[in-house]
């Protein structure tokens, strides 16, 4: 598949704002069955300094310091990425689930992909009794690392309701648990750590999803938004899975940025110097390229 991507995000100030720091990554990821094609973001006002550089997990990311008292702050991001994954491993192949927990300890380097760096509890991560007790009914003993990923993943799915309204972006992972409801980011941190409860790494993933419109119906400008999953590491590589809507990562999810939770892979991060209120809005928009220029 062969995607165009837009990221609008755009503040809005009651003061104006005399200065502003903040971090992007935005960039699709390159490798792992994508491609990134091109890539480029307007930022009005424009930066007065602007540095690229790679994170620790190898996200692309932009830091930019605006000096221009403003009242409207926007950060567009324009990309074009080629996806092509290898299919999904057979859920009944690959080794246990202890073996995997083992085999962390003797995995040659601590390199950006090391699954050690992603199997302790992290700032949004913690590891919680009651979330780990969860996870045990997908992993019996001697049960393999791939199908009990995948039922964990279904449960999930199944047991949690989508409800945008019910959390916001720095709702405790407990709370979110306890309630069975969240957006894609919660029940993404749940699943994780469910998984570190059991002493297998996973990743928090963010990136894109490409959504379909009901039969006849156009796609709406905007209407898409970031997404997020989970990669978890099987111990003969990472395999990517949504609990959000039950179903494996293949082409029609886009990488963005991998870290262990989301305080590593926020799209947006930043601070301002002013006072008053603010609003937020974001539209994305993935549209596959044989539909025609948008």
């Amino acid at each position: 598949m062969l995607y165009r991507l837009r990221h609008l995000t755009a503040y809005a100030y009651r003061n104006p704002v005399g200065f502003a720091r903040c971090t992007l990554r935005l960039a699709p990821a390159a490798g792992e069955g994508q491609a990134l094609l091109s890539h480029e973001v307007v930022v009005e006002p424009a930066p007065r300094t602007a540095t690229e550089r790679s994170d620790f997990f190898g996200n692309r990311t932009v830091s930019l310091t605006v000096e221009t008292p403003h009242r409207e702050f926007r950060i567009d991001a324009r990309s074009r990425v080629r996806v092509e994954r290898p299919p999904l491993p057979d859920p009944e192949t690959g080794p246990a689930w202890e073996e995997v927990r083992a085999r962390i300890l003797t995995y040659p380097g601590l390199g950006p992909d090391a699954p050690l760096h992603f199997a302790a509890p992290s700032r949004r991560v913690p590891l919680l009794p009651e979330v780990t007790d969860y996870a045990r009914a997908s992993f019996p003993a001697g049960g393999g690392a791939v199908a009990g990923a995948f039922d964990l993943m279904r449960r999930i799915r199944a047991d949690f309701a989508f409800d945008a309204e019910a959390t916001e972006v720095g709702t405790p992972l407990a709370q979110a648990f306890a309630g069975r409801r969240g957006v894609c980011q919660d029940f993404s941190h749940i699943m994780i750590a469910a998984l570190r409860g059991l002493g297998l790494p996973a990743a928090y993933v963010s990136g894109y999803l490409r959504t379909l419109p009901p039969p006849g119906q156009p796609r709406l400008e905007g209407a898409d938004a970031s997404h997020a999953w989970v990669a978890v590491w099987c111990g003969e590589g990472w395999i990517g899975l949504d609990p959000t809507n039950g179903i494996g990562v293949q082409d029609d999810h886009i990488v963005v940025a991998r870290g262990r939770d989301y305080a590593d892979v926020a799209p947006v991060a930043g601070i301002i110097a002013g006072s008053g209120a603010q609003s937020l809005q974001v539209a994305v928009d993935v549209v596959p390229e044989d539909e025609g220029a948008g």
